[in-house]
């Protein structure tokens, strides 16, 4: 009998040891990637967005954003048209990374020349969506 009580003492002190060990590795913050896909024009829709990337960073400081900008949305990264060219390039200093699709601009003929600087290219941007969220990435349309 004391060999029996032992055993399930040992085996019930193993058990909550190695829950906690669990729970104490687990309290490691988790990357966030996030990819948001933006078609809007609206530049009320640009400076929400620029409201959310702040408050992601603000309580995730190492999320991973990336933009996806093509259609109307491109109107975000041209230079004259954009609202919010000094929260992008501040948020870009933090790692958000701001992307122009290219069968945007040439579908919509915008010179290159006008794209703000900080702005990098994607061939095509449902592809560097969808290989996103095949990286793992979430999803998040933004804008109506």
């Amino acid at each position: 009998m004391y060999k029996l009580i032992t055993l399930l003492s040992f085996s019930l002190l193993f058990g909550f040891s190695s829950a906690n060990f669990a729970q104490t590795q687990n309290t490691k913050t988790p990357e966030h990637k996030i990819i948001f896909q933006l078609t809007s024009g609206d530049t009320m829709a640009h400076k929400q967005l620029m409201k959310q990337f702040n408050n992601i960073l603000s309580v995730s400081p190492s999320t991973r954003i990336e933009v996806v900008c093509h259609g109307a949305g491109m109107d975000m990264l041209i230079s004259g048209k954009t609202i919010v060219e000094d929260k992008i390039n501040a948020l870009a200093k933090q790692g958000v990374v701001f992307n122009a699709c290219e069968f945007s601009i040439k579908e919509r003929k915008i010179d290159r020349n006008s794209i703000l600087k900080i702005a990098g290219y994607v061939p095509a941007g449902i592809i560097e969506i969808v290989t996103k969220q095949e990286q793992g990435w979430s999803y998040i349309k933004a804008g109506n």
